[in-house]
């Protein structure tokens, strides 16, 4: 299924307002903050339909569309703010492509300029990011896929996108894939500029086999060393932007994931707050 465009894009009414309604309604209000909120990105169908299918062509081109639909994203972050929202996920499968060097070689073989829509991407991003609400915590999500079977679409470091990825975003949080070696190593995390958080995604919600946690904060420390020397600070200090998380969501597709149960899911997420808690006692 694939949302198209088919004329010009105005914000009427919240696509969301009624299931962050519904979400906070289970919570006492002064739980409300420790909710995440996760939504689509801004070039999700972009990538993923042919040209001329995106939206009408005598109505946008690309620049007009996205700084329409970031319109709307701006508008949707001041609502679900307004209503108690204080943190916002958005999840980007779509960037990973660009790690990928088969993605790369097919979008030249269409005669599209990687680089160039990598940038207009980036960009894209930011638009929806800019007056955002004082308060509002947003984050950016992306992996390579979560199908049931443990399908994927896209593997490869992020160390061909990283430079730009992590210096032009204007996120607060980076949520990446770190389960596998399909996702390469530490070393992009260099570039993780000071004032930003990345949660690494080090525990698979693809298998049902729980990871080994003495190995999960050894990634942790190795990690957290590559970072402290690409922001010339401790490991200490380093260690104090850094969180761990499973790689993506249990159910990311309405299938889910045939292989992992409700029961394994619950004992993941207890080994992610039991790591958390040894490698991070303080926090609250």
């Amino acid at each position: 299924m694939a949302a198209v465009c088919t004329g010009k894009i105005k914000y009427t009414t919240s696509p969301y307002l009624e299931k962050w309604k519904y979400l906070r309604s289970l919570l006492p209000e002064d739980q409300w903050g420790q909710c995440k909120f996760t939504m689509p990105p801004i070039d999700y169908f972009h990538l993923r339909l042919a040209p001329g299918k995106i939206y009408p062509t005598d109505v946008y081109d690309d620049d007009s569309y996205f700084a329409d639909l970031a319109a709307a994203y701006q508008q949707e972050f001041k609502t679900l703010h307004s209503e108690g929202l204080q943190n916002v996920q958005i999840d980007d499968p779509t960037l990973a492509y660009f790690c990928s060097s088969a993605m790369i070689e097919s979008l030249k073989a269409d005669g599209i300029d990687p680089d160039r829509l990598f940038d207009r991407y980036l960009h894209a991003h930011n638009q929806c990011l800019v007056n955002r609400p004082k308060g509002l915590h947003v984050g950016l999500h992306i992996c390579r896929g979560n199908f049931s079977k443990s399908m994927h679409f896209s593997e490869g470091s992020y160390e061909s996108i990283a430079e730009k990825f992590f210096k032009v975003l204007e996120y607060d949080t980076f949520y990446l894939e770190y389960d596998t070696p399909r996702a390469g190593g530490f070393e992009p995390l260099r570039f993780l500029p000071k004032g930003k958080n990345v949660v690494l995604g080090v525990v698979s919600t693809k298998v049902p086999d729980l990871e080994d946690p003495e190995e999960m904060k050894q990634k942790v420390l190795a990690a957290a060393d590559i970072i402290a020397k690409g922001q010339g600070v401790t490991q200490k200090e380093a260690l104090e932007c850094i969180g761990i998380s499973p790689q993506c969501g249990f159910a990311s597709t309405g299938v889910g994931n045939k292989d992992v149960t409700e029961d394994d899911m619950f004992k993941k997420l207890k080994l992610v707050q039991d790591v958390a808690k040894e490698l991070w006692p303080d926090r609250p």
